[in-house]
C-alpha cells in the first residue's frame, strides 16, 4: 500500500515525510483492517512530524481522523461487519483496569496508546484499530465532512464540558481553525454567545459566518468579559491574555496537545478572584459518543480543505502556516 513514513522528526522545510509503499497492516485478534477513505489533518500530526512531541514509533505512519471502511474483522469478536462505514480517533488503546480507567477517566491512563503516534495512522490506504475503539458514525455528512470531528471535534468538544461556560454564558474561542470552528458551532446551539480571536482574517470571516457574536485579533480585547474561554492556538503567550479578559470565578482551558512556554503570570491580574486555568488530555470513548450523538442531533457545518493524498506535506505546510480553511482532508486520488 502507499504511506506517508515519518523518516525522522524535523521541520517541515527539511522534508520530514517520505511517500512510499509499506505493507498492508494484517489485524491482531479484537482489531478491525480498515481501508481509508479519508484522513483528516490535524495539528497533532504537524507536532508528531515536527518532533514537538517525542517520538513513541520509528517510522510511523501518521493521521489519526479516519474515515474507513472495514475489509476484514472477526464480526463474533468485534460486533462490525465488513463493508461497514467507520471512525478511528486519535485514543487507540488503556489498559482498562487502573484507576483512571475504572472511574471514567481512561484519557489519563498511564499506558494509552494513540493512533498515528503509537501505531501507524491514516495517512495510508488501510490501518488497523481496535474494534472497542471505533465510532459508528452519524448519517448526514459526507466522508470528508466526517473526519474532522474525530479529533478537532472531540477535543473541542471535551474543552468546551471542560470550560463549563453556564447557561446563557459568553465564551472566548483563541485560534479558529478545525477545532474551534466546530466547537464555536456547540457553544452557539447550546446558547452560549462565542467570541473568536484569532491572527487569521478568513478564519474570522468564517467565525461571524458560522454565528460567533463578534471576531477580532488574537491579541485583542474581546468586547466583553468572558465567562470561559479555550486556547486552541498552541501559543503560550496567549495564556496571560486569555486569563486577563475572564469575568471573577472564570475558566481557561487549553485544547492542544503542545503549547509554547507561557510567559510570567500576575497573580492578582490572572488567577486571582478564582480563574482557574485548565489542560485537556485526549478524550474518553465517552466523549466521542456524546459528541458524535450531539453532531447527529445538531447537523454541524464542518469547512473543510481537500488535498490528495500525495499531497500531505503540502497539506501540513498550509496548516502550519494557517492557509486552511476550517480543516484540511487527504482524499484518495494520490
Amino acid at each position: 500500500m502507499n504511506a506517508w513514513v515519518v523518516d525522522e522528526p524535523r521541520p517541515l522545510t527539511h522534508s520530514p515525510l517520505r511517500w512510499g509503499l509499506r505493507p498492508v497492516p494484517k489485524p491482531d485478534a479484537g482489531e478491525l483492517l480498515v481501508r481509508v477513505l479519508v484522513c483528516g489533518v490535524c495539528r497533532t500530526d504537524l507536532h508528531v512530524v515536527e518532533g514537538e512531541l517525542p517520538v513513541h514509533t520509528r517510522g510511523v505512519v501518521p493521521g489519526h481522523e479516519v474515515v474507513g471502511e472495514v475489509v476484514a474483522c472477526d464480526p463474533a469478536g468485534t460486533g462490525f461487519d465488513v463493508g461497514e462505514r467507520v471512525g478511528v480517533p486519535w485514543l487507540r488503546e488503556t489498559c482498562g483496569h487502573c484507576g483512571f480507567c475504572v472511574h471514567g477517566a481512561e484519557n489519563l491512563c498511564p499506558r494509552s496508546r494513540y493512533t498515528g503516534w503509537d501505531a501507524d495512522g491514516g495517512y495510508a490506504e488501510f490501518l488497523t484499530v481496535p474494534a472497542a475503539y471505533a465510532y459508528r458514525l452519524p448519517g448526514g455528512y459526507s466522508d470528508a465532512e466526517l473526519a474532522p470531528l474525530l479529533c478537532a471535534g472531540l477535543i473541542g468538544y471535551r474543552a468546551w464540558k471542560r470550560a463549563e461556560v453556564p447557561i446563557g454564558g459568553v465564551l472566548g474561542l483563541y485560534g479558529f481553525g478545525a477545532s474551534a470552528h466546530l466547537t464555536a458551532q456547540v457553544a452557539i446551539a447550546s446558547g452560549a454567545r462565542v467570541h473568536v480571536l484569532t491572527r487569521a482574517a478568513r478564519a474570522r470571516e468564517l467565525a461571524l459566518d458560522l454565528g460567533a457574536t463578534s471576531a477580532r485579533a488574537a491579541a485583542d480585547e474581546p468586547p466583553e468579559p468572558l465567562d470561559s474561554a479555550v486556547l486552541f492556538a498552541p501559543v503560550g503567550e496567549l495564556v496571560p491574555v486569555a486569563l486577563a479578559a475572564l469575568r471573577r470565578g472564570g475558566t481557561v482551558v487549553v485544547a492542544g496537545i503542545h503549547l509554547s512556554d507561557i510567559p510570567a503570570l500576575d497573580y492578582h491580574r490572572h488567577l486571582f478572584y478564582e480563574r482557574d486555568l485548565r489542560s485537556v488530555t485526549a478524550n474518553t470513548r465517552a466523549d466521542g459518543l456524546d459528541f458524535l450523538r450531539f453532531a447527529d442531533r445538531h447537523h454541524l457545518r464542518v469547512t473543510t480543505t481537500p488535498y490528495r493524498f500525495d499531497r500531505a506535506d503540502a497539506a501540513l505546510r498550509d496548516l502550519a502556516a494557517d492557509r486552511v480553511d476550517g480543516a484540511a482532508v487527504l482524499l484518495p486520488g494520490g
